[in-house]
Order: C-alpha cells, then structure tokens, then sequence
C-alpha cells in the first residue's frame, strides 16, 4: 500500500510483519540527504577535494565501478599518514551537516518511532556514522541504547540503536577514526576475518526481516551483506524474507526491479524525485501511522471512508490504505468504517471483495503458510482462509457446523452491509457468491431488520429519519424485504451447480428401486429455488413515492430447480419399468413441489389466482412446443405423468388428487385438472363439466387455460346428455365475462373478441360431433356471416395448438412458417395478442 501519492507501494506483509515486531531497518546514508550528507560516493568524492588530492587511474577505475571502499583504501594507502588523513577528513564532513531544514532529521526521528516495537524495544541497524540520530535522541530526550563495533549477536531481547561500522562522536579522536568501517580493509576484517560483523548480520536475518532504506543498489554495504547471507545459504539456512527501498528513473523501472530481485532481495520502489522526497514522506507517514497505533488505521478510515474507490489511482492507492486500515486485528478500524457516518458506499465491496493476497499474505491473518508457495492462493478481506482458533476441524463427519468462525473484523464489515438492505446490489451480490449466507451474517440482517420493523412499529418517525440521512439505502421497501425473505430462508439458487445429482441419484434408484430416504432425496433436488440477476427497469415503473412497485424493477428473477439439467436426466428414466411403477408413490411430493413453486411466484409478485407463469410450458400433455427451457416446469411433466401412472392403477385415488388439484389457486392445477377430466373412465362428467364452468365460467374463457379447457371441451360434449350439453351451450352463448378484459376497448374491438371466442367453442362442439341447439346453430352462422372468410386468418390446427380464429386486417396474411423456432416465435406472438385485451396483473 502507498501512504502517500506517489509514493513506494509497500508490501502489506511486511507492513503486517512490523506491527508484529519482526522488522529491523537498516539504515544508509540515504536517510541523511535532507541535512546535506553526502552518500558513499560523494563522501568519496569530497574526501579526494578535501585533502585535497586526484584519484590515480586505479582508483579512477575503482570509483567508476562503485566500488567506492576500495578507492578509500587505495587513497589510504597511496599517502604516508593516508588513513589518518583520510578519516579525518571523512569526519569533517560528516559532522557538519546542514540543520537549517526544517526536515533534515524528519526522517531519522520517524525510523526510530518505526524502529520500537509495541512492547517499546528499539530494534534499528545503521551504518552511517554521521551523528543525526543522536540528535533526535538528545532533542527528543529520548531513552535509547546505543551499540557500537564489535557488536554482540542479537538476541531476541536486544533493545538498542546498533551503529554497525561505528559512529563519530563530537570530537573524534585517532582511535576512534580507526575503528570506522569505511576502507575495503575494514570491511575485509569486519566480515572476513574477524567476521563479529558477519555474525551480527547473519544472525539477524536469520530472525528478523530486514528492510533496507538509503542504500544504492551498488552499496559496497549491501555488497559485504549479501556475501555473508551466500555463505549461510550454501550452509542450507533459509532468511526471512528482505526489502528494501530503492528508486528509479522514467522508463526503468522494471530493469531496477530485477536487479534488486538478482540480490534475493523485494524491492519497493519509488520514482526519483527531489532527492528521494516519496522516500522520506512515506517514512514519515508511516511512522505518524505506527506511532498512533490502531488510531493512525482509525485516522485512514475517516479520511477515505466517504471517498469514491474508483478514483484510486496507481499514483493514489487509497484503496490498499484503507485494505490495510480495515484488516487491523483489533477490530476498532473496521467498526469505524461500519458506523461511519454517512454510511460508506457500496462501491467498496468491490475492492473488499478483489483478490489482492497470496500465499505471501497467510501470516498476516493469523494463518501460517507452508513451506511449499502456493501460487494459486488468492483471497480477499472479505473472503479469507480461517485462522487455527476459527477454522473448523478436518473430519469425515460433523454435527453440521461446518462453518468457521468470524474474527473481530468480520462482523464490522456485516454491520456496514446492513447499511445497505434496501440496495439490490447487495443481494444481487450475495446471491452471485452462492446465496448461502453465513449463519452470523444472516443474523445480522434478520437484528436489522427486526430492529427496523419495531423502529415502524412504533412510528418512531424521527429514528427513521436519521437512518435515512446518514445511510439512504439502510430501509428496505417492501419487494427488498420480500427477497431478504427469500434469502434469509435459503430459497436463493445457490451459484454450485449441481450437474450429477439426478444422475447419481438415478444410478442408486436403479440399484435399490424408491426407498424412502432416496424419495426424500428426491425431493430435495426438485426442490424449488429461485435464482437473481440484474434487473434494467423500465421508465415509469416507480410509484408515487419514486421507490420500484415491483421485485423485477429490483432484480431479475426466475424459478429454479435445487439441482440442474433435470430435463435430461428425465428423459433416461421414461422408458424405465420400475421408474413408472414408483410414479404413483411419487405423486404427491410433484404436486407439492409444482405448488411449492407456484408460491414463491406469487411472493414474487408475478402470479395471482387468476395468472401465471405457465405459459412456460404451452400444453400439459406432451407437445412439440413444450421447448423445456425452464427446469421448473418438469415438475408438471412429473406430475402428469405420475397421475397418468396412478389412474391405470388406482382411479379413485387419481379423482382425489385431480379434484385437489382443481381446488388449487393456480390456473396451471386448473389445467391440469382438466387434463385429468379429459382422460377416459377417471373423473365423473357432471364433474367435470362443473369444473368447465367454475366461477362464473371463468376457466373456460380464459387465456392462460385455453388449451385444456378446448380439449376437456371437445372431450365432454359428445358424451354429454341433453340437459348437460345444453348447460355448456348456453354458458358458451353468453360469452366471456366482461371484466376479464381492460375496460377501455372500443366497442367494436369487443364485439370481435366476443365473436371470435363464442364461435371457437361453439365449433369445437360441433367438431367433436355433438348437436348444437337451434340457437347455437344460429348463433354460429350469424358470426360466419358477418366476418367474411377471407377476413379471417387460421391460427392454428385441428391438432388444438392453441386452436382459435384470429383477425389479422392490416397485419396481412400470416406466412407459412417451417422452422420449429419460428413457429414457436409466432405461436406465442399469437398467444399474447389473443390476450392482449384481458386484464394482466401489471397493467
């Protein structure tokens, strides 16, 4: 993450191995620039124009490679009385720096807030000798141990500022200038020969991660650093993971990254830019950040909560700032983000929920990884592997809670979620990562939403106002609150498709025939659900008050099975023999699943009494336009057949089930009612023609059950006796009913559809061979006569697809149409314009 614009994308591991106590900064002579300080090759170069005196060819050469230890050695040498001369003229230019900058020791004050850990050790490594930090310290009046050459293996209890390669003091004596570790020779000694310096690094890498800061990439000390660390490796020791910050110029970015990673080293880089000011600034944030400790995260927060996270930029990470903010252990970040008042928008669950860790980032949530990187590990705040004390036990079986835990910053994140129940977004969301929510967050919402039902309850109207103010979306209207339902209550279609349930499920039935426990498992994989998508409302479905009238204004739905691809998986049971003897014992559970899902279309909103969505499947029986598109619908086909099954064996028991069936508030259990009452030998004809002319005769008009009413129809009236087939007559001659269609139709619009219906039933009648009264024959000549023949258009077949007169006038006469597909098209284009003019729900 960035604490600044512009400035180096820290890795949040090591911002998470810090606060842990496991990082020690290194510092170079880079921290020292803001106060004038030269780095080690203008220290080089300031030195030869101080004694002053010209570099030979060799040291020209030594100089030009970087090696600039070896150009103080050689001058060292090159002179009588070099070294003394030398090192004195290195001390002179380092203890004078330039403190006139408000900023010079900015830097070095804010390494060593970085440098203490939360149990308040001082843990930082420098190898300047300059005395800047031991201005901080005695201006800050700071209590810090100070270390210098040769310095003791770091233990975990070490607690100091360790000076590496030495440090000046005000006025440093011959000795003293001796002991610095500047010249190859120094370095030779320190990390070669004696080695107490490559002991001291050794052993804390091997502890601690390291973060370099104020180093070139070709610091002689890096150079002498990583020696040490190849010796341990091929000794087979294995460090912590090393960082270090380092800049680039425009364009060469990738290259400076490479060629820290060839050192085994993670660089954080920065664009050069006034002697490395996102270096410094970035320092100083972070340790404002650190020193506040979960206030600095707290402060993060309130800066960027009411942000829009699409403005986060490269330049500008704020989204990784506010990551990092929101996973703070304690909690306190993340719950002030939950109440932030107003309520942060939804636009951050994208970037809580983006992938941003790896394997790299397991310990920083608690989790310890494995030695072997998984490199297809990735995870979100919101969606992250469990920590030991939350993460539920490997097992072959449970008691059912599988589930794991929360930690603190989860249920701060749910809280905030609830500040957003009447947005679709949310839901839509839920339902996209499997709909299945977990038990914590389900009741998080069901607190919500019953604090907000008593809040209504007791009209506390000012309560009411002050959610809204601060969080608009937090009080969900009624259609939000019905799918809040359906979630709560697990009838949202899990995203984990389900492809071989039926057909395991079909290899077992098989095997063991319909045991009870496979009925029941049955049951469950035709259970109902309903699935969500993205809704585009049309222009002026809002009300009065603005909000949607309806759920589909929200969000798209449709009805499901629990599992998939049932269709197919039941067309390999049809021609089974032990399949259709169980058909029977399953009849009851389709017909409640069939009306399991009918009910939730009603919830919905898209189906009454009088209308619903079984125009989804055009015919009961079996017909080429029963396309199969939708799983639910293998519910009738089930239930069809399973009656079907259970009238060969039973017929009193399939009267039962038919005469429940046309006492169910659906016009589809009308249909298939009358498709039981057109069969043969099952339901009685006073009974069934009753059925045909129910509530006023309703069903026998009416569009959604058209075809089984014209079937059942042309069934009764040949084996009707006078008086009956007299009482459908005259049911017939008096038309439809006038408000089953919208009230504004011109009247000669209406006299066509009055027409148009009384002369298909009265033919169907005749179709089938029955005698129609003088006044039925009358009746029918008298529409023949004033609709010419060549004003009519045939919509359909003898076969009853949908079979009726349609009055096409200036649509023109409909073509011959072949494809299966559009014949479909146009069988279902007539099918609404058949009952264009009767009252829908919506209108």
């Amino acid at each position: 993450m960035q604490f600044i614009k512009n400035g180096p994308d820290i890795p949040e591991r090591l911002l998470q191995a810090h606060e842990d106590g496991q990082v020690v900064f290194f510092c170079g002579a880079g921290i020292s620039y803001r106060a004038g300080l030269p780095g080690f090759d203008g220290l080089v170069k300031r030195v030869y124009a101080n004694l002053p005196e010209q570099p030979d060819p060799i040291q020209k050469a030594a100089i030009k490679s970087g090696r600039f230890d070896t150009a103080i050695g050689l001058l060292e040498e090159k002179r009588v009385g070099g070294r003394k001369a030398v090192r004195k003229a290195l001390a002179e230019i380092l203890l004078k720096p330039d403190l006139s900058n408000t900023a010079a020791t900015a830097t070095h004050e804010a390494l060593l807030t970085l440098g203490k850990n939360r149990e308040g050790r001082t843990r930082l490594v420098t190898t300047n000798f300059d005395r800047l930090f031991e201005e901080v310290i005695a201006s800050r009046a700071l209590n810090i141990e100070r270390f210098q050459p040769p310095l003791p293996v770091p233990k975990r209890c070490w607690d100091g500022l360790m000076y590496l390669h030495g440090l000046l003091s005000v006025e440093p004596g011959e000795s003293e200038l001796d002991r610095l570790v500047v010249s190859s020779g120094d370095f030779g000694l320190a990390y070669l020969t004696e080695r107490w310096a490559a002991r001291f690094v050794s052993e804390l890498f091997r502890g601690y991660s390291v973060c370099f800061v104020g180093y070139s990439l070709n610091d002689p000390v890096l150079r002498y650093m990583m020696d040490a660390l190849a010796a341990d490796r091929l000794l087979g020791e294995s460090p912590p993971e090393m960082f270090a910050f380092g800049s680039f110029s425009e364009g060469k970015e990738e290259t400076r990254e490479n060629e820290w990673r060839a050192k085994n080293v993670t660089p954080i880089l920065y664009r050069e830019y006034r002697r490395h000011t996102y270096l410094h600034n970035t320092l100083c944030e972070w340790a404002e950040t650190y020193r506040d400790g979960v206030r600095g995260k707290e402060r993060i927060v309130d800066k960027y909560a009411a942000a829009d996270p699409s403005d986060s930029t490269p330049q500008d990470n704020f989204v990784a700032r506010m990551r990092w903010a929101l996973s703070d252990p304690s909690g306190l970040p993340a719950r002030r983000f939950a109440e932030f008042d107003p309520a942060p928008s939804l636009d951050w669950l994208k970037p809580l929920s983006e992938r941003a860790y790896g394997h790299a980032d397991l310990a920083r949530f608690g989790v310890p990884p494995t030695a072997a990187v998984d490199d297809e590990l990735a995870f979100s705040l919101i969606n992250r592997p469990s920590p030991y004390p939350l993460a539920p036990w490997m097992c072959v079986v449970n008691n059912g809670a599988r589930g794991s835990r929360w930690d603190t910053v989860m249920p701060h994140l749910a809280h905030w979620l609830t500040r957003h129940l009447d947005d679709p977004a949310l839901l839509l969301w839920l339902a996209e990562r499997g709909g299945q929510l977990h038990e914590d967050m389900a009741e998080e919402i069901e607190q919500r939403l019953n604090e907000l039902y008593e809040l209504e309850r007791d009209s506390n109207t000012a309560e009411l106002a002050h959610i809204r103010k601060n969080a608009p979306r937090a009080i969900p209207g009624a259609p939000m609150r019905t799918l809040w339902r359906f979630m709560l209550t697990g009838h949202v279609k899990s995203t984990l498709r389900d492809r071989f349930g039926l057909t395991r499920w079909r290899e077992r039935f098989r095997r063991d025939g319909l045991t009870p426990s496979l009925r029941l498992e049955l049951r469950k994989m035709l259970t109902p659900r309903i699935a969500l998508s993205e809704s585009s409302p049309w222009p002026g479905t809002e009300g009065e008050t603005g909000e949607p009238k309806r759920i589909k204004d929200l969000v798209n739905w449709k009805i499901v099975l629990s599992t998939d691809d049932v269709h197919s998986n039941l067309r390999h049971l049809s021609n089974n023999d032990r399949w259709t003897a169980a058909l029977p014992e399953l009849l009851s559970d389709f017909s409640a699943l069939l009306r399991d899902a009918l009910d939730l279309m009603r919830e919905l909103g898209d189906v009454d009494g009088r209308s619903d969505q079984s125009y989804q499947q055009p015919s009961i029986s079996e017909h080429e336009q029963n396309n199969k598109f939708h799983d639910w619908t293998a519910l009738i086909d089930l239930s069809r057949d399973a009656w079907l099954a259970t009238a060969a064996q039973s017929p009193a028991r399939a009267a039962l089930v038919a005469e429940s069936w046309s006492n169910t508030p659906y016009p589809l259990f009308r249909r298939l009612a009358f498709f039981a009452a057109a069969q043969d030998g099952v339901i009685p004809l006073r009974r069934a023609l009753d059925w045909l002319l129910a509530d006023e005769c309703w069903w026998l008009w009416s569009a959604e059950t058209q075809r089984e009413a014209l079937r059942l129809l042309v069934s009764l009236a040949s084996r009707l006796d006078a008086a009956m087939l007299g009482e459908l007559e005259q049911a017939v001659l008096a038309g439809p009913p006038r408000e089953m269609f919208k009230p504004d139709i011109e009247p000669e619009r209406w006299t066509l559809i009055v027409d148009r219906d009384i002369w298909l039933r009265l033919a169907k009648i005749a179709e089938a061979g029955a005698a129609l009264s003088e006044n039925g024959e009358k009746r029918m000549k008298q529409i023949q006569t004033k609709y010419p023949e060549s004003e009519w258009a045939l919509a359909a077949d003898q076969s009853d697809e949908f079979s009726g007169w349609m009055h096409v006038g200036d649509v023109g006469e409909l073509p011959k149409v072949t494809s299966p597909s559009r014949r479909r098209e146009l069988i279902e284009w007539l099918r609404q314009e058949l009952s264009a003019d009767r009252w829908q729900q919506d209108d």
